[in-house]
C-alpha cells in the first residue's frame, strides 16, 4: 500500500532543550510517522511548543488549565486532510521519561494520535472508539518499529 502525500511544516517554538527535541523529531522521521497514519492526502503543520504556549493553547481551546501532550485542530477531512498538531515539548519528555521510553517513540506515538484525531478518531466517546483507536495506533506504531505504547 502506497503512503499517501504530505505537505508538512514543523515549526519549533521558543522550547527548552531545543537541541534534543529537534534531534528526537528529524523532519524525514516527523513525515514518515504523519503519512504512515493517514487515510488521504495532507496538509498538516507540526508545532512543537513550551508549556506556556500549550497551557494557553489548552486552555483557550478546550478550557483546560494545564499543557496537555498533543492537541489537534482539524479544520477538514476530505478529500485533503488539513490540520495543525501542537506538541508540549516539556510534556512530551515528562511523559516519556515517566514511561520509561526515549523521546523520539513517545513523539512518534503522539504524531500518530494526533493524525488520527485529524482524520475523525475519537477515544474520549466510548470505550469501543478508544479500544479501536488504541488497536490500530499500536499497529501502525508496529510498522515504525515502535513498541506498543499502552503495553
Amino acid at each position: 500500500m502506497a503512503l499517501k502525500q504530505l505537505s508538512l511544516s514543523l515549526q519549533f517554538g521558543d522550547i527548552a532543550q531545543a537541541a534534543r527535541h529537534r534531534a528526537a523529531l528529524p523532519r524525514h522521521w516527523v513525515s514518515r510517522c504523519i503519512r504512515h497514519a493517514l487515510s488521504s492526502d495532507a496538509q498538516i503543520t507540526v508545532r512543537i511548543v513550551n508549556a506556556e504556549e500549550g497551557l494557553a493553547l489548552n486552555s483557550s481551546y478546550r478550557g483546560k488549565p494545564y499543557a496537555t501532550n498533543v492537541l489537534t485542530f482539524d479544520y477538514e477531512h476530505q478529500p485533503v486532510v488539513l490540520a495543525d498538531l501542537v506538541l508540549c515539548a516539556p510534556v512530551v519528555a515528562e511523559e516519556a521519561k515517566a514511561l520509561g521510553k526515549t523521546l523520539r517513540a513517545h513523539y512518534a506515538h503522539l504524531l500518530v494520535h494526533g493524525t488520527l484525531h485529524a482524520q475523525g478518531w475519537e477515544h474520549e466517546t466510548s470505550a469501543k472508539e478508544a479500544q479501536a483507536m488504541e488497536a490500530y495506533e499500536t499497529d501502525l506504531l508496529t510498522g515504525l518499529g515502535i513498541a506498543n505504547p499502552y503495553a
